[in-house]
């Protein structure tokens, strides 16, 4: 059974393909979601099979905390709410909302959930619609929106952690150290002898080319580093000169 902090549930309904169940476990998992329930699979030991836990990659927590369950009443067992996925217009059923919209409300109401998908091939049965609260469809190209199963599960995951408060961005490189005002304008008195050298800047009519370009370093905020490779470029042009 899934954690009890966890009340979100992804439902699968008849999957056809091992590999869909192992990558919807993954795309679950990124998210910090891991109820996942299987209604009546096309193979009993898809939780199990090679394909399923290679596409898992890493989730396989996630499949054996999995239930195969033979209704989908039983896999909405505890749920407040279901959503069901399907592109396909229908004239009667619950109505139709892009998942940010109706995420936006849903969120506030403390709900246990459920995101219903159907077979690859087919999608949902009208009677597996018939039983949901909202019916989501992602918003697509008009022309082409066919969306893999792993791929509709990750993009719902997404917009549902996003609507609960989403995660904090990890930085993955460190804050540059800024270089200090006395080693900018080390750079710029280089810069401005090597620009007299080579005839850009007239010392007797300098106007307002140095204060520019101390307003641009300023702008660039500098680091350390990027004050030695201008005062190296400063260098080269001595040496050639």
């Amino acid at each position: 059974m899934p954690p009890t902090s966890d009340t979100t549930r992804f439902v699968l309904v008849h999957t056809s393909h091992a590999g869909n169940v192992g990558a919807a476990a993954r795309a679950m998992k990124v998210m910090g979601f891991s109820d996942l329930v299987l209604v009546r699979p096309r193979f009993d030991d898809v939780l199990s099979r090679e394909e399923t836990v290679a596409m898992a990659s890493g989730a396989a927590d996630i499949l054996v905390r999995a239930r195969i369950v033979d209704t989908l009443d039983a896999a909405l067992d505890g749920v407040q709410h279901a959503c069901a996925t399907a592109m396909t217009p229908r004239d009667f059923g619950p109505p139709t909302y892009a998942p940010r919209e109706h995420f936006q409300t849903l969120q506030a109401a403390a709900l246990r959930v459920a995101f219903v998908f159907g077979p690859e091939r087919t999608g949902l049965s009208n009677d597996d619609v018939y039983r949901c609260h909202a019916c989501l469809s992602i918003p697509t190209a008009p022309d082409y929106g066919s969306l893999n199963l792993a791929q509709a599960v990750q993009l719902l995951a997404y917009e549902w952690r996003v609507a609960l408060g989403g995660f904090a961005v990890a930085p993955r490189t460190p804050e540059p150290a800024r270089a200090d005002m006395v080693a900018v304008q080390g750079a710029l008195d280089h810069w401005a002898r090597v620009l007299q050298q080579i005839g850009f800047l007239d010392p007797a009519a300098p106007k307002k080319l140095m204060p520019r370009l101390q307003q641009l370093l300023n702008r660039a905020q500098l680091t350390p580093e990027e004050i030695h490779i201008l005062r190296g470029i400063a260098r080269a042009i001595e040496h050639r000169r």
